[in-house]
């Protein structure tokens, strides 16, 4: 059954496409509950959603103080519309299901990350066409040049890690204009990215999600572990946890062979949004001091991985310095490079990496005697969730234990 409001939506979606996209030399409009135009030139120009990197340019029309609403454990979808111009100068009109997630964020947020529900037999013909029925879409936390600049740096962290893998979530930047179905408030602009959905990243990988929790560091692949293991210790992030599949999706291949992929990357010390704490029992002062979080390896593995680093070392900056353009501050983007800098810099001197990387691991996988200091004793399997220092009864979890493989 249609909203009541679908009329008004319809026409609050035109008048802000009106508003932001006066690029468009004119606009066809298409009924909200019919099929969606043909984006045939746009598909075959720039591909699926996640193949292509630059933004995009659409508005989301919906009751948004309702869904602002949306706080608690039971989450009620809202109904709403996504509008695009296309490349042949089409208005696309979709119908949407909106509805609030996450945890953290979802408390402290002015504006909460939201799911978006598609209607699949209504895109095929879209950008939208070969993802899932529903997205993620991480916005602003709030309004302002900061909390945009913490946005861009977490998709940057997105588009980082695809260069050094292809077990890894892609995601799509987007200026998204927010317009309130019921006209009570002006449209507001404000930069957001998609990210792909689970299952298309285990299919790109030839492999299935595997919602297994309990699963250590020392059951996934070792080469994997250690790489995402490293990246979270270039960027400086300790908010993830295999074993309660916390900020990480393993998925497995034909053969049984199961790897970690990691996503939501606000903690990090790289960005060092104002609400970041280290978790108490780590032992830092900041998130900006960097952890390493994963079992002990020797230098040669340690070597190995580092090489992938070195390899894309440039390619890294030149994503940073590239997102100038689309408004991240040139005072964020020298202190990210200057915040790795000091990574490459450890990585590439023996003892600096003898020291960093020997003084939090947790145990040579070899070792029958696990050394973590945050363990507790009988509770191996277990996450260890310590409170979060803002409380507001959220959680933090940063703890992730590694028992030592048998020999």
């Amino acid at each position: 059954m249609r909203p009541s409001w679908g009329r008004e939506a319809l026409v609050a979606a035109l008048v802000a496409i009106c508003l932001v996209s006066s690029a468009a030399p004119s606009l066809e409009a298409h009924s909200v509950g019919g099929q969606a135009p043909a984006d045939s030139t746009e598909s075959r120009a720039r591909g699926r959603l996640f193949d292509a990197a630059d933004p995009l340019q659409l508005t989301l029309t919906a009751d948004f103080g309702a869904i602002a609403k949306q706080r608690g454990t039971e989450k009620k979808s809202q109904p709403g519309v996504l509008s695009y111009v296309a490349a042949t100068g089409d208005t696309v009109l979709l119908d949407v299901q909106l509805r609030t997630r996450g945890h953290f964020r979802l408390n402290i947020c002015q504006y909460p990350p939201l799911k978006v529900g598609f209607d699949k037999a209504k895109t095929a013909h879209t950008i939208f066409a070969h993802t899932s029925s529903s997205l993620k879409l991480t916005v602003q936390c709030r309004g302002g040049t900061s909390n945009a600049n913490y946005l861009l740096e977490e998709y940057l962290i997105y588009r980082a890690y695809n260069l050094l893998t292809e077990r890894s979530f892609r995601a799509r930047l987007a200026r998204v204009t927010y317009a309130d179905a019921k006209g009570k408030h002006q449209p507001e602009t404000r930069y957001a990215f998609f990210v792909e959905d689970d299952g298309r990243m285990a299919r790109r990988n030839e492999a299935e999600v595997w919602e297994q929790k309990g699963v250590t560091q020392n059951d996934v692949d070792v080469e994997q572990m250690g790489l995402l293991a490293v990246f979270q210790y270039m960027i400086g992030n300790t908010d993830w946890a295999v074993s309660a599949l916390h900020n990480i999706v393993l998925i497995r291949d034909s053969t049984g062979v199961v790897y970690p992929v990691p996503y939501d990357f606000d903690w990090s010390g790289v960005i060092w949004p104002p609400y970041a704490q280290p978790d108490p029992s780590l032992g830092t002062r900041t998130v900006r001091q960097r952890t390493f979080r994963a079992a002990c390896r020797t230098s040669d593995e340690l070597a190995a991985l580092f090489v992938v680093f070195n390899a894309q070392k440039e390619a890294l900056y030149a994503l940073y310095r590239g997102l100038e353009s689309e408004g991240l501050e040139p005072k964020r983007i020298a202190q990210a490079l200057e915040y790795y800098d000091e990574f490459y810099k450890t990585i590439n001197d023996p003892g600096a990496t003898r020291r960093e990387f020997g003084r939090s691991c947790q145990g040579r996988r070899s070792s029958r005697a696990p050394v973590v200091p945050h363990l507790v004793r009988g509770r191996e399997s277990e996450l260890l969730v310590e409170g979060s220092p803002l409380g507001r009864g959220v959680e933090h979890y940063a703890v992730d234990p590694v028992p030592a493989a048998p020999p």
